[in-house]
């Protein structure tokens, strides 16, 4: 960003963060619609939105981040059914999500790389939780979106955010095969290989390694005991890679220097 950019940063921290915090709310509430329509092959430009039990449309008013929420007393302006907890949630999230990355990286290509792909992320395991789908326009435009701000400048190389793409399309399409021949049956989605282009998009190709490790960790240690129980369910591996990867882009080097330390005492 420019030094005007920066200027206006030291001078209104306040402004700043409030302004980018609003930004946050507004996207967390197209995502919500994204979230919706994308699992369902719709347009998330038209129509309208409306509520999906009586179909009215929804005024403008009505569809303020949060407050429409609050002030509706999360109940339809006009059919009174109850509205759903996590279209607030989702857009509080997004606008944490990027008032987070504009307190860490200020502004700069990386927080808007930060805060793009941790909205991706909040994306895919929403749907995922719901559908059990990872929408196209997440994984493969996620991926597009990592490379063109490595180009940009952001902190990961570009060489890096291409190697990483292909590591881990490669890497799970492996596993996906392997696993469906030695079990017989589907064992990864098409839509989980894709994901990991996008994270190796972002995070490099060792970023792909650790994501995977503890999104696979994460979820034997959620799904084994249900297993054991037998609870049959259908595991949304989305969810836990979104959430192997977020802990990657923040921790993903002290857990890496805690391996090599104490476990492989290099």
């Amino acid at each position: 960003m420019n030094e005007v950019y920066t200027d206006v940063v030291i001078t209104y921290p306040a402004i700043w963060y409030t302004v980018v915090v609003l930004f946050g709310l507004l996207l967390g509430s197209f995502l919500n619609v994204c979230i919706v329509r994308w699992p369902a092959l719709e347009s998330v430009v038209s129509p309208r939105s409306r509520c999906p039990q009586c179909t009215n449309l929804i005024a403008w008013y009505d569809n303020i981040p949060v407050v429409s929420w609050l002030a509706l007393g999360a109940k339809c302006r006009h059919c009174k059914l109850p509205i759903p907890v996590r279209y607030p949630l989702v857009e509080l999230g997004v606008g944490l999500i990027w008032g987070w990355a504009a307190w860490q990286y200020g502004p700069s290509v990386e927080m808007l790389r930060a805060a793009v792909f941790f909205t991706i992320l909040l994306g895919i395991a929403m749907t995922d939780a719901r559908e059990y789908i990872i929408p196209d326009e997440f994984s493969l435009g996620g991926t597009a979106l990592g490379i063109l701000f490595a180009f940009a400048g952001g902190d990961l190389p570009w060489m890096q955010a291409v190697l990483g793409a292909v590591v881990g399309y490669g890497l799970l399409w492996l596993i996906a095969v392997i696993g469906s021949k030695a079990f017989g049956e589907d064992a990864m989605g098409g839509g989980d290989v894709k994901m990991m282009a996008m994270i190796g998009a972002f995070l490099g190709w060792h970023g792909v390694l650790l994501s995977l490790f503890l999104g696979a960790l994460l979820g034997t240690l959620i799904f084994l005991p249900l297993k054991l129980m037998g609870r049959e369910k259908l595991v949304p591996f989305g969810i836990f890679l979104a959430i192997g990867a977020a802990a990657c882009w923040v921790a993903g080097g002290t857990i890496i220097h805690w391996y090599q330390t104490t476990i492989l005492g290099v």
